[in-house]
């Protein structure tokens, strides 16, 4: 009889255009392991332990020829997700009695959890309570998520993808915008409440001909009203047609977003974001005679699998595979990351930290990557970025459309 254990792996949070490479990642590492026998999804993240429903991943790349590859190149979450928040284990430990049964019912080894920041709350608290009863089962994160604010990892899965759709779409505003000879300003409003990466990404659009995005405004700087709207006149001085890009999560100087709900609040605690374009837009219509629009880019700007980097898709997948190998190893309680240890030529290691030291803290862009004003990034963010969004995916199409894994 064998004595190897099988593994859990789910998704959570927000969908992206990398996930399911991780995912393809750890059920290729658990195909690979001698370790391991079943790798089980959980359908909708931790949702799907506590409900018992599970997908058996191994039997579906065994009955499906390529499914692996597909998977590699499908956008969002193949396993569904949730925005699910454990209790305290300390007040009401009855949530993790049943996951840890759960673990012993299906043989458990190792659960790895593919998610951002609040994710990786679930990490912490799985990994323990496993360590508080002695479990031998293995918790591992896997990082992901488009705004790129993990702490300790240098960059997240599903950021440099995403980041490559927003300096491709902004460079297509700025051709868009540049055919009329008037007076226009073009705001894209970009993900990222409190942190500014993806944003930031939109200045890899300038090239020898666009400046574009004239204006860059990121969370991690106050937001002034007045000096943006001297800003703007200045650059509409110099320009026909300015583009500016605009994190959802600018906030003024006492803390406050631009925009917010004030009830839309959800299970972590986090304010609903909207509008912040729209804001600009009309207080650029109320001070400047001038034409002005707003594009909320929203959830296109998460699942462009027809704009994946390359870069991004090979490290997502190759992260689900250290994850494996980390467990296999005894690793526990800890979640896998990327050193930089180069820009040019671009080179990584993939190794693992405490999830103590990652959970529940966010990851900003450093302020001295931007300018003074904070109007704008230095070319230290741009050499930062630059890396991640490179080379092309060949994503096979049918029909006229990619074919991706299915919706289950």
């Amino acid at each position: 009889m064998s004595n190897t254990k099988n593994v859990i792996v789910a998704q959570s949070g927000g969908p992206t255009s990398a996930i399911n490479a991780s995912l393809a990642g750890v059920l290729q590492g658990v195909i690979d392991s001698s370790e391991y026998s079943v790798c089980y999804g959980a359908v909708n993240g931790i949702m799907g332990v506590l409900g018992e429903n599970y997908l058996d991943l191994t039997k579906k790349a065994g009955e499906n020829e390529g499914f692996i590859d597909v998977l590699k190149k499908t956008p969002a979450m193949y396993l569904g997700s949730c925005r699910f928040k454990l209790s305290d284990y300390k007040d009401d430990d009855s949530q993790y009695a049943f996951i840890f049964s759960q673990f012993e019912k299906l043989n458990i080894g190792a659960f790895f959890y593919i998610g951002g920041n609040d994710s990786m709350d679930t990490v912490l608290k799985l990994s323990e309570y496993a360590k508080r009863i002695g479990s031998d089962v293995r918790i591992i994160g896997i990082p992901k998520t488009i705004d790129n604010d993990l702490c300790v990892t240098d960059h997240t899965p599903g950021f440099g993808s995403a980041a490559k759709y927003i300096a491709t779409s902004v460079l297509e505003i700025a051709h868009d915008t540049a055919i009329y000879p008037i007076k226009s300003v073009t705001i894209a409003e970009i993900m990222g409440r409190d942190a500014g990466w993806l944003t930031a990404s939109a200045a890899l659009a300038r090239n020898e001909y666009t400046k574009a995005p004239h204006l860059i405004y990121l969370p991690e700087v106050s937001f002034d009203k007045e000096a943006f709207l001297d800003d703007v006149r200045r650059e509409l001085e110099a320009n026909d047609n300015v583009v500016i890009a605009v994190s959802e999560g600018i906030r003024d100087k006492d803390g406050n977003y631009i925009t917010a709900s004030e009830s839309a609040i959800d299970s972590f605690g986090h304010q609903q974001l909207s509008g912040a374009g729209k804001a600009l837009e009309f207080l650029i219509k109320e001070n400047i005679e001038v034409k002005a629009r707003s594009i909320e880019v929203n959830i296109l700007q998460r699942c462009a699998a027809h704009c994946l980097s390359a870069t991004d898709i090979d490290e997502s997948f190759k992260l689900g595979q250290k994850a494996v190998e980390l467990a296999g190893n005894g690793e526990t309680g800890c979640m896998v990351v990327l050193t930089r240890l180069s820009n040019s030529p671009y080179t990584v290691e993939y190794g693992f930290e405490s999830i103590k030291n990652i959970a529940n803290e966010v990851k900003a862009v450093p302020r001295e990557w931007i300018n003074e004003a904070g109007n704008d990034i230095k070319e230290e963010l741009v050499e930062y970025l630059k890396p991640l969004i490179q080379g092309e995916v060949l994503v096979e199409y049918k029909d006229g459309l990619p074919r991706y894994a299915d919706i289950i």
